[in-house]
């Protein structure tokens, strides 16, 4: 047999449930005031017994008629008869009562039911109209702070934070589509305007040659910087105790290079000791994006600072460069994935040449700072330089040291001389 939808719902259990229970409790009242009566009343049905009329005769006595009879009782027999009555009369109207009790229930609740699941209808309604590509609607119950309410609150925060995942999806989607498209065009009109002819001098072809070679190194930055931001956003990583002041000293190591090309001074103030617990590649991608940024923007000749230390019970790591600086409006913003500074210079955003740069390595930076508890701070000065800085729990602490709820706001290396 099979069930109508409208036996299926939770308001139909709902109203069975209302009407079960008042039913029961009405049955135990009536039951309890039925037998209570029962027992104090001792009811009884009548019991008459047959006798005989008399008459009176002449004489003063009494004599009995022939063939005249009639039913006759005591009186406590006539009140247990009374009360028996009485009792049954009660028990027939109560079980009428009752029936007529149980359709009112079901009515009232299906009613009751109604109007308490109104706002789960609300939320139904609400969600079957959203689309994956349209997030914008909000549920925005009314009403008293109940658990209902903070159901369609806790959706309504929920919704808020996919619509941003979405809007953050679709604009890193748009910015890397436009990011690689460039490089793309100049690969592919080097390729049909030099290196596709046989005849090209071999000047032209070497210049097309090293063009392309600098295309597509710009897109393996990019295309790293991409695996590495979808390889942290996975869980599918293990924790390690992580020596910083190793791995700052290795990414020291292998831009050597880099530096003396461009005459930097590099100083190292590297103080053992601050553990960090987390995945040592992820943090060491961090370090290299710190230092990649410091070297390309550093003015030739100038100091570079590479540090570690540890400061209330916050291990950092902290890039000091002499570059252009970044301005106070987009102290917070250089961290965004693609930001693109329209008013100045920014180790996170130009290249030494002037021109503006979008990209990925600060926003990595700030993604594996904050998915191992800690979080990445900025002290910078138009003109000047500025130094990033990687606060991370320290796992080095000793018990007479505490860590406090937040990283320190001042620079750990100090004001500028």
């Amino acid at each position: 047999m099979k069930v109508p939808p409208w036996a299926q719902t939770i308001r139909f259990r709902l109203t069975l449930t209302y009407s079960a229970v008042l039913i029961a409790l009405s049955a135990l009242v009536l039951g309890g005031v039925y037998f209570a009566l029962r027992a104090y009343l001792d009811p009884q049905p009548l019991n008459p017994i047959t006798v005989k009329k008399m008459y009176k005769d002449h004489n003063g006595e009494y004599q009995y008629r022939d063939g005249s009879k009639f039913e006759a009782a005591d009186l406590a027999s006539v009140q247990s008869a009374v009360n028996f009555q009485t009792l049954e009369t009660l028990r027939y109207y109560s079980a009428a009562g009752m029936g007529a009790l149980f359709l009112v229930s079901l009515g009232t609740g299906w009613w009751l039911s109604g109007r308490a699941l109104r706002p789960v209808r609300r939320i139904t309604e609400t969600a079957q109209e959203i689309s994956a590509t349209d997030l914008s609607r909000r549920i925005a119950l009314e009403g008293p702070r109940d658990e209902l309410r903070n159901l369609g609150d806790t959706v309504d925060d929920m919704l808020e934070r996919l619509e941003s995942a979405f809007v953050a999806q679709r604009q890193l989607v748009d910015d890397a589509s436009h990011e690689l498209r460039n490089p793309l065009a100049v690969i592919q009109a080097n390729v049909d305007a030099v290196l596709a002819h046989d005849d090209t001098p071999p000047e032209d072809r070497a210049q097309a040659t090293a063009i392309v070679s600098r295309a597509i190194q710009r897109m393996t930055r990019l295309v790293e910087d991409l695996l590495a931001s979808a390889r942290r956003s996975s869980p599918a990583f293990v924790d390690a105790d992580v020596d910083l002041a190793a791995i700052t000293s290795e990414a020291a190591e292998e831009y050597e290079l880099l530096t003396a090309d461009r005459e930097l001074r590099v100083v190292r103030r590297l103080a053992p000791g601050p553990i960090a617990a987390g995945d040592a590649s992820a943090l060491r991608r961090a370090v290299d994006n710190l230092l990649s940024n410091a070297v390309r923007l550093a003015r030739g000749g100038s100091q570079l600072v590479l540090a570690v230390g540890s400061q209330n019970g916050w291990a950092w790591i902290a890039v000091r460069d002499e570059g252009p600086g970044i301005a106070a409006d987009d102290a917070d913003r250089v961290f965004d994935r693609f930001f693109r500074s329209g008013t100045q210079q920014s180790p996170a955003t130009v290249p030494s040449t002037g021109q503006r740069r979008a990209g990925l390595g600060l926003a990595i930076v700030r993604q594996i700072a904050e998915s191992h508890g800690g979080t990445v701070a900025l002290h910078s000065e138009l003109g000047v330089g500025s130094t990033f800085i990687i606060w991370l729990p320290d796992r080095s602490l000793t018990d007479d040291v505490r860590r406090t709820p937040a990283p320190p706001s001042e620079d750990p290396l100090g004001p500028r001389l």
